[in-house]
């Protein structure tokens, strides 16, 4: 029997020895179409993760937590409970407040459960108490809401005009394509307060419901329709909504008993802010903070990169004074960049070292293309991952990083055999 018979032919490797002008066009096309796929793969920190948890809150306040149990809480989950998929339901009643976490089974669709809960609050409406301030609200955990970078805005200003600055960078932001929205941080919310004197309203006789029924018909636009006018329509509206504080202070109040006093005369109006819920601060100092939150699955360095062209050159010393302050923290692309750096770099060094100490045993040729199989596997790996939804995670590159020593010693063990067997041939 002869030594050609001693051995098992494959026939990709038969075909790609006699094509060899083939695989080298071929290589050239993994690479050349690998390296555009690998450009335009999301880069993102970490993979979308999907928990199936729905939580339904409900603020009632001034209420026991006995009271949110009865009145709130199990109107709620009874009917939470006819939701099909659901895997278990717990509760927390405290004071003021309830809470209700439903958690499904992983098969199913985020939205699709977010609707049937939403469908069963509706149906616990009318069992609910009429004087809730707000509706239940209905939110899922979503980790891709977490924000990417922090933008803090500050400077020898006060606060309200730090946030007039920091609206004109929301807007900017808001408008790229990678960005859900921007969320600001530390602001000042203006308030007008119309503060009464017991005393002259009980001389009056004039109760709150007197003032808020005066306020609201007055602070109104509307609309008149429209007139003709040389063969066209002109649409008209009364404009009557309060620009300033100080013209709420001759709004007329109808009293009990019939008399009329002006709101000045029983009240104090004054111009003023919200207790403020939210506080930002840089080195001790105030500031405005813009949280960016990235829409799942979009290039997380593409959107610090615009984010930062953006203030660089259209807001800092043109639309903003040039002594404003802006400080990013808290920025997510620097990690991502960094592993993909270190993917990159043990590419390259992965090929220069298996090919510079393997020719000294196989020669320049057998190594070079033990090498070569180090950036082409990646070039094909970056064919795939975009048909199967993935994108360019820790998770994703580490298990790359893990990969490529498998890939060297597979082709160092693939390439030595047929260099042993060639040379005995």
């Amino acid at each position: 029997m002869s030594k050609k018979n001693n051995f098992k032919e494959f026939f990709a490797t038969s075909w790609a020895i006699d094509n060899k002008t083939s695989v080298y066009v071929l290589a050239l096309f993994i690479s050349v179409v690998g390296y555009l796929n690998y450009m335009s793969i999301p880069k993102e920190q970490f993979p979308e993760v999907i928990i199936p948890y729905i939580m339904v809150n409900t603020p009632y306040p001034g209420t026991s937590p006995e009271d949110m149990e009865n009145l709130v809480t199990r109107p709620i989950e009874k009917q939470l409970k006819s939701i099909s998929d659901v895997k278990k339901i717990s509760s927390t009643s405290v004071q003021d407040f309830s809470t209700i976490v439903v958690e499904f089974t992983t098969e199913i669709d985020l939205a699709e459960a977010k609707q049937r809960v939403r469908d069963a609050v509706d149906k616990s409406k009318p069992d609910l108490p009429n004087d809730l301030p707000d509706q239940p609200q209905i939110a899922d955990i979503n980790l891709a809401e977490f924000p990417i970078m922090f933008i803090n805005i500050s400077g020898n200003y006060d606060l309200e005009r730090l946030k007039k600055y920091a609206e004109k960078a929301q807007d900017r932001i808001e408008s790229l394509k990678e960005i859900t929205r921007v969320d600001i941080v530390g602001a000042l919310e203006r308030e007008i307060q119309i503060n009464a004197d017991m005393y002259k309203m009980q001389a009056a006789k004039v109760t709150f419901s007197d003032i808020e029924r005066a306020v609201a018909s007055e602070n109104l636009t509307i609309s008149g329709g429209s007139v003709p006018q040389y063969g066209m329509k002109r649409n008209i509206r009364v404009k009557g909504q309060f620009m300033k504080a100080d013209e709420l202070e001759n709004i007329i109040v109808h009293s009990s008993s019939g008399a009329l006093v002006y709101l000045k005369d029983i009240a104090t109006i004054k111009d003023d802010f919200l207790e403020k819920e939210s506080f930002s601060r840089v080195n001790g100092q105030n500031v405005i903070t813009l949280n960016i939150i990235k829409k799942s699955g979009e290039n997380l360095i593409d959107a610090s990169d615009k984010i930062k062209k953006i203030f660089d050159e259209e807001l800092l010393g043109k639309a903003f004074p040039s002594d404003l302050t802006i400080t990013i923290t808290g920025d997510q692309s620097r990690f991502t960049r960094n592993t993909l750096e270190e993917l990159n770099n043990t590419i390259i060094i992965g090929f220069i070292l298996v090919t510079l100490v393997l020719m000294f045993f196989m020669g320049f040729s057998n190594a070079f293309f033990v090498g070569m199989a180090v950036p082409l596997s990646m070039a094909v790996a970056y064919l795939v991952i975009p048909g199967l939804g993935f994108s360019m995670n820790m998770i994703v590159m580490f298990g790359f990083i893990f990969a490529l020593g498998i890939v060297v010693d597979d082709a160092i063990v693939v390439v030595e055999n047929t260099h042993r067997i060639h040379r005995h041939q």
